[in-house]
């Protein structure tokens, strides 16, 4: 086995032992996660994601390793706005307290399929076409300035998301939660619960995120190198892991992350302009160089947004949830 081939069959092991032990046999089906519980939770991600950032430089080289670290930090940032969504979504459909960390499996569980589907498609895409990568480039562009300029928490509806639209014009919806089911029988026939719409929604929604992030991943990595799939992979499957105990983590302050928006606004405009200029960059800058900037620059602007979002709070933000 190769070094890539190793790493391929490791990072298996590690996610279906973390899936089992986490959020699987830790998480009881109806018990509430606590903040503290949750940062415990979190923390252990991290460890795991960036662990295993130790071993791909270990096994596949420093440039492959810091692929994955700039890669994994994108995505756990993007995960980070992606909570702001979720915290939306459960208080418009009234999600009891019990129900919330199975219904957060159910939906990480499918963001994860989704997006191993969705960068499956765009490797080849791009494998295929290079030119794709000149219209993500744009995309990312056009993504980031749009992100910077508007509060999408703030334009974000519930009630007028197609996915919502489209389940009530279809299914017979209750906004009843079925006392934890999904479907149940009104009438003698089956009507889908609002947890049911909540999960399609969950996961529908991360899908829409991926459509950033992925092309923002594929941005960073070198797509020639043979280890390219393995740092898209990998890093957004840790990313899209921690977002359960992320979600019980952050969603007492919702409020302190006013900023974080800009900060990734920013990072997505520099890796889209970097996407249209690769040939050129490449002429000035070796691809380990080119690597680390993206990192330093990835870490400079998260950062520097949560620390600014801490002493500058947003007229009209909503007020932070009590554990």
């Amino acid at each position: 086995m190769n070094p890539t081939q190793i790493t391929y069959l490791v990072f298996g092991i590690v996610l279906i032992l973390a899936i089992v032990f986490d959020l699987g046999l830790l998480s009881k089906k109806s018990a509430h996660l606590t903040t503290k519980q949750a940062l415990k939770q979190t923390v252990f991600w991290v460890i795991l994601g960036l662990g295993f950032g130790a071993f791909m430089w270990y096994e596949d080289g420093k440039q492959a390793a810091l692929e994955y670290v700039s890669a994994y930090l994108m995505e756990w940032s993007l995960s980070i706005d992606n909570i702001f969504v979720f915290v939306l979504i459960f208080s418009f459909f009234k999600v009891k307290e019990p129900y919330i960390p199975r219904v957060l499996l159910i939906g990480v569980l499918m963001a994860i399929v989704f997006r191993v589907i969705f960068i499956t498609l765009g490797v080849e895409l791009v494998n295929r076409f290079h030119w794709i990568l000149y219209i993500f480039g744009v995309f990312l562009i056009y993504t980031g300035f749009k992100m910077f300029t508007t509060n999408q928490e703030e334009e974000y509806d519930p009630r007028e998301s197609k996915v919502y639209l489209f389940l009530k014009k279809f299914l017979p919806i209750t906004m009843d939660d079925g006392d934890g089911k999904y479907v149940v029988k009104q009438h003698g026939k089956p009507v889908y619960t609002a947890l049911f719409v909540v999960v399609v929604m969950l996961a529908t929604t991360d899908i829409v995120f991926a459509l950033d992030s992925i092309p923002a991943v594929m941005g960073i990595v070198d797509r020639k190198s043979e280890h390219a799939s393995l740092v898209i992979y990998t890093s957004n499957v840790f990313a899209v892991l921690g977002l359960r105990s992320l979600f019980f983590l952050l969603r007492g302050a919702v409020s302190k992350f006013d900023f974080l928006q800009q900060g990734i606004a920013i990072v997505l405009v520099f890796i889209g302009l970097k996407m249209l200029g690769e040939e050129l960059i490449g002429t000035v800058v070796d691809r380990t160089s080119q690597v680390i900037i993206s990192l330093v620059v990835i870490v400079a602007c998260i950062s520097g947004s949560i620390f600014y979002s801490m002493y500058h709070k947003k007229k009209n933000a909503p007020p932070d949830l009590k554990d």
